[in-house]
């Protein structure tokens, strides 16, 4: 079952509709000050293909610290007034973020629905409350599906337990090592809390060994969301039959790109790279933000069994930002996607480093076509941008991992 027919719609219909909206998107972006002056004097009826909003610039999470500094509190990427707004919060930084008054604004419903909250279910919400969204992001959603929540909050373990031996909630919302917490403890105090039968897990990695443990200990059903701060709920897991489907279900207000880290250049589908959004947001629009994190599209795979239809990504698979030091100068992703750029001759390319601290050696491992063609130019290349000198090494195409790493720092720690 779905929440609602949009996640079944016909590929092609829900791309026609995004291109349709977002010339719209675009205009409703540059009536606020920030997205003016970094979309510059674009026109919006102009990008209406995927194509066109690759051409428009990545502004990247990492960036909205100083952006908010000079025109605070959002950087000017709002297009709501900040007092018109529901809610603003504050993450360590600070970053600050914003919620609309719309119902469902964060659109987490579709992560919830998806995980086996249904109206009338009883959900404990282990997310914190204080000061960052993600306990609003299940509140809003919960009231549109129509089911009760006990706000816990995190913390308190026993506490924790107590409500789920009494109250007795069917869906567990919050950070997995939480609800590991939780079930050892209710171990511990001989509480029996078998009522949570559905997890939907989020904000930390869960490993494969992790779910297990779930399911075997009693919760029947786990599922992961892949939501952030700025952007709301991206993506999340599906089940059908109590299997879980492969890969992760995008949201539909969202159009995905994977981007090589450090530039804004989409990769071919499947493989790893960062992950920019574009997101329709009445109240905080996004073109083309950069993640900071790593995915892929999910290829070669049938249609989801769960009869979801849109794009499904491999979840989060790292971070893109692997910037490091050598030889006491940092070097960054964009640097050597900047080298690349300038031969276009290299597929493909990984800058490691080895030996030791103080004693590095610099290798950009570059795949190509031609394994015996000259490499001095880029060498040269190399010096010119990083300011550090470095080796090359030729490879065949196809022989790097697709594991999105652009600098791979392979040195001895010891």
């Amino acid at each position: 079952m779905t929440l609602d027919s949009r996640e079944t719609r016909a590929p092609a219909e829900r791309e026609a509709d995004l291109m349709a909206r977002l010339p719209g998107l675009i205009a409703q972006a540059r009536t606020a000050p920030g997205w003016a002056r970094i979309l510059g004097d674009v026109d919006p009826a102009g990008i209406a293909t995927r194509a066109a909003l690759a051409r428009l610039p990545v502004t990247r999470k990492a960036d909205l610290k100083a952006l908010q500094q000079q025109d605070q509190p959002f950087g000017g990427l709002t297009s709501t007034p900040a007092r018109q707004l529901r809610r603003i919060y504050m993450s360590p930084g600070p970053i600050f973020d914003a919620e609309g008054r719309a119902p469902d604004w964060w659109r987490f419903a579709r992560p919830l629905y998806a995980a086996g909250v249904r109206p009338g279910g009883l959900l404990q919400n282990c997310f914190s409350y204080h000061f960052t969204p993600a306990a609003f992001m299940v509140e809003s959603a919960a009231a549109l599906i129509g089911c009760t929540v006990i706000p816990a909050g995190s913390g308190q373990t026993e506490l924790q337990v107590q409500a789920m031996a009494e109250l007795r909630p069917d869906t567990y919302v919050g950070t997995p090592s939480f609800l590991k917490l939780i079930m050892e403890k209710a171990r511990e105090m001989g509480a029996d809390i078998g009522s949570v039968r559905h997890a939907l897990l989020s904000a930390e990695a869960l490993p494969d060994s992790l779910r297990q443990w779930f399911v075997d200990h009693g919760i029947a059903h786990v599922c992961q969301a892949y939501a952030s701060a700025d952007a709301g709920a991206i993506a999340y897991e599906t089940r059908t039959d109590g299997k879980l489907n492969p890969g992760m279900v995008l949201d539909e207000e969202i159009i995905l790109e994977i981007v090589r880290p450090g530039s804004g250049e989409p990769v071919p589908e499947g493989e790893v790279g960062e992950v920019v959004l574009t997101v329709f947001n009445p109240d905080y629009p996004l073109v083309r933000f950069a993640t900071g994190d790593l995915s892929a599209v999910l290829t070669d795979v049938p249609p989801s069994p769960c009869g979801r239809t849109n794009t499904r990504i491999r979840g989060w698979l790292g971070r893109a930002d692997q910037t490091t030091k050598v030889r006491g100068m940092f070097v960054h992703p964009s640097q050597v996607h900047e080298v690349a750029r300038r031969h276009p001759q290299l597929g493909k390319v990984r800058l490691v480093v080895t030996g030791t601290i103080a004693d590095e050696t610099m290798t950009l491992h570059c795949e190509v076509d031609d394994l015996a063609a000259p490499a001095d130019a880029i060498v040269a290349t190399i010096r010119e941008v990083t300011k550090l000198r470095g080796e090359v090494r030729l490879v065949a195409r196809g022989s790097l991992p697709n594991d999105g790493k652009v600098i791979d720092d392979a040195r001895d720690y010891r």
